[in-house]
């Protein structure tokens, strides 16, 4: 018996020399070897865009061409510009820049996904424009907080910002850089497209002064967080007007994976501890439901029952997260279960399952995805343990080997036989060179720990950026959180909602109040107001009476009436169904409830109740007006309206001009007004505040990242705010 312990000892003891011996050792000088390698690696693949691909989105390094995918905006060329001066290319970022600009704004009719515009094009253009000044670029005056690059940026975002006039306040999916929602748009996005605005929205408005973008991307994720199951897990696709989810598998990869990314870094960046509660509310219960041996796992997000047991190559992101919240051995765990599946097939196949072992039919690919060298990368930098050196340069060595082409690096078809595709996708550049090549440049400007920093002047004095702390997009877009501070404190004080105080009076330009007609009749006391055109407004400015009826005619009454039947209220929603009107009762509000109370008094005569059915049906319980406004039954003979396939059938059969006229968006659309959608969304409140919005103590992670910021010499949380 002895002796077999002491076998067993000793193949124990020879497995971990073994593990040991296998960690390569690595010095200064070979981890900048590696630096170089990726350097050139980036610069083979940039070269060739340029050469092959520009000024198209994507390059194919197969075909040595060009192509467009989501934009036609030169999507590489944005999405590279903050890795040129990363790597210290400033002659290059300059170059590009000069060409960026040219392109004065983004009034192109053609539609894109708000999603990736937003991680990619802003995320890009913010994180060049936030990066200039190291580069020597002549800045404008006012800089961080204003520039031609920032300008660009708020361009796109107000081009995207009607996406997210909505009944829920998330967004859609689509939006025309031109004309907005496109004809026919689905109102169904996944959750990651509607809580992932946070970071770019939050950067714009701390550094223009206007609150619209953070309002509104901060509304999209309370919206979430109200709509999550009742044992706290979210689903993979919302409609984004009823709220209803339409995929109710609940995980942490595809669909899902940067919402949970952007509450962890949206709180650090923006100083918002609701949204790190909102997270630590999520991992408890994805730690319960869906963590499987350090493996995450798909579940339903109404009872939690295990529907998929596999693996995601997008999930990778997950343990870099952890280590932003001080949980790097945890981390550890699960990165090295990640880079096994890497190891068993030199890449991380789309899907994995986990009960064969194998990867997923049909999703056998890999699009040199960055997920899971962006996590070795936050750990590396956190924990320094070489482990991490040796999977970033087992990835930089099947990427070199396998996907390497003549013009670019292919997306890999299928993991098991490294097969190639013909596309190269944006990331690549932006995202997937960038963490292979700050693992392996520990000295970059990046990984500041916060010991130095450089002092600018702006618009609110001296103030000290480039202190580190650096909070990647989900696009791998760097932000420099000194930067937003040094922005964003002049303007606290400015009450933009006073701003609404004209716009009160232009209300008939977007019909948000345009039954407001109903108070012409019977105004309310008390209150100073005026008629234009049979118009009726409340005046802000407390002004003289402007009585001008001569175009109102009362006996349009019954006219008003019926109008106001159709819209009870007088908002609109793009859907057709109406939110509550909160504040101002009209008419038709109060004819609304004498009818309710009509029906719901117990002291019907008898005889009523034999002359009208209805109410003798409905007497005893309580009922709502809404419920018994029907439309009277006319006995005619109904009319079955034709199949689709014949309407568009006969549609063929028309001249082209008619044909053109009837598929073309004729109908009118209210315009989405952004003034009046923010201040809609602070009026209606639709979703209550949360309770840890001040507590800052959430804030207070081990997270690296978040200790180097408060290293910062100017203090970015003030003392005063500190609940602890």
């Amino acid at each position: 018996m002895y002796n077999k312990l002491f076998i067993n000892i000793i193949i124990i003891l020879t497995l971990k020399c073994s593990i040991c011996l296998s960690i390569r050792e690595y010095t200064k000088d070979d981890i900048l070897k590696l630096r170089e390698e990726v350097r050139e690696m980036f610069q083979h693949a940039y070269d060739s865009y340029l050469k092959y691909a520009y000024p198209y989105d994507e390059l194919r390094p197969l075909s040595c061409d060009g192509m467009d995918t989501w934009g036609s905006y030169s999507l590489t060329l944005i999405d590279t510009l903050d890795m040129l001066v990363i790597m210290g290319n400033y002659t290059e970022f300059n170059r590009v820049v000069d060409i960026v600009l040219e392109k004065q704004n983004f009034d192109t009719d053609i539609n894109v996904s708000v999603f990736e515009t937003n991680i990619r094009i802003i995320g890009g253009l913010l994180s060049a424009h936030l990066l200039s000044y190291k580069s020597g670029m002549k800045l404008e005056p006012g800089w961080p907080c204003n520039g031609p690059l920032l300008r660009l940026a708020e361009d796109v975002a107000q081009r995207l910002i009607a996406a997210f006039d909505t009944t829920t306040g998330m967004p859609y999916g689509t939006i025309n850089l031109r004309s907005g929602v496109p004809p026919g748009e689905t109102t169904i996005t996944c959750t990651a497209g509607v809580g992932t605005y946070i970071i770019e929205f939050g950067t714009l408005s701390r550094l223009t002064g206007d609150p619209l973008y953070e309002e509104v991307a901060y509304n999209a994720l309370k919206a979430l967080y109200h709509h999550k199951s009742p044992i706290g897990l979210v689903g993979n696709h919302i409609d984004v007007m009823t709220g209803r989810w339409t995929a109710q598998d609940a995980g942490i990869g595809g669909g899902v994976d940067s919402y949970f990314e952007y509450l962890v870094k949206g709180a650090i960046l923006l100083e918002r501890p609701e949204l790190m509660s909102m997270f630590n509310e999520a991992r408890q219960v994805i730690d319960k439901y869906l963590k499987k041996d350090d493996w995450y796992v798909w579940a339903t997000m109404l009872k939690g029952h295990v529907t998929l047991p596999v693996f995601q190559s997008l999930e990778s992101y997950w343990p870099g997260v952890l280590s932003l919240i001080g949980e790097s051995a945890t981390a550890m765990r699960i990165i090295h279960n990640y880079h096994s599946v890497w190891k068993q097939y030199g890449f991380t196949p789309e899907v994995y399952n986990l009960g064969t072992g194998e990867a997923s039919p049909s999703r056998e690919s890999y699009p040199l995805r960055p997920e899971l060298i962006e996590s070795i990368m936050y750990l590396y930098r956190d924990t320094r343990d070489p482990i991490l050196l040796q999977m970033g340069e087992d990835i930089l060595r099947s990427i070199q080997h396998s996907a390497r082409t003549p013009c670019g690096f292919a997306t890999i078809k299928d993991v098991r036989d490294h097969r190639k595709e013909d596309r190269m996708e944006s990331f690549f550049l932006a995202e997937t060179t960038k963490y292979l090549y700050l693992l392996f440049d520990p000295d970059n400007f990046i990984h500041n720990p916060g010991v130095h920093g450089t002092v600018i002047n702006t618009p609110n004095g001296e103030c000290i950026v480039d202190m580190g702390g650096y909070m990647f997009n989900t696009e791998a877009h760097p932000i420099d959180p000194t930067m937003l501070y040094c922005c964003h404190e002049s303007r606290q004080g400015i009450n933009v909602s006073e701003v609404h105080r004209i716009y009160k009076i232009l209300d008939d330009e977007d019909n948000i109040h345009f039954m407001s007609l109903i108070d012409a009749i019977e105004p309310e006391q008390n209150t100073t107001s005026y008629y234009k055109d049979s118009v009726y407004y409340d005046d802000p400015m407390n002004s003289a009476k402007i009585m001008d009826l001569s175009q109102f005619d009362h006996s349009n009454a019954q006219v008003v009436n019926d109008i106001k039947t159709e819209s009870t209220t007088g908002y609109v929603n793009i859907d057709g169904s109406e939110r509550e009107k909160p504040e101002n009762e009209s008419l038709g509000d109060k004819l609304k409830e004498s009818i309710t109370n009509y029906y719901n008094n117990t002291n019907v005569n008898e005889s009523d109740k034999e002359t009208v059915p209805e109410v003798s049906e409905i007497v005893n319980e309580k009922v709502e007006v809404d419920d018994i406004i029907v439309p009277q039954k006319v006995e005619t003979e109904k009319l079955q309206p034709p199949s689709s396939t014949k309407t568009k059938a006969a549609v063929k059969m028309l001249p082209q001009v008619i044909q053109d006229f009837l598929n073309s968006d004729w109908k009118s659309k209210p315009k989405c007004e952004p003034q009046h959608m923010i201040e809609r969304i602070r009026k209606e409140k639709r979703y209550p505040k949360h309770p840890d919005t001040r507590k800052y103590n959430f804030l207070l992670t081990p997270a690296p990242t978040f200790m180097q910021r408060l290293a910062i010499a100017g203090e970015i949380l003030n003392k005063k705010q500190l609940d602890l």
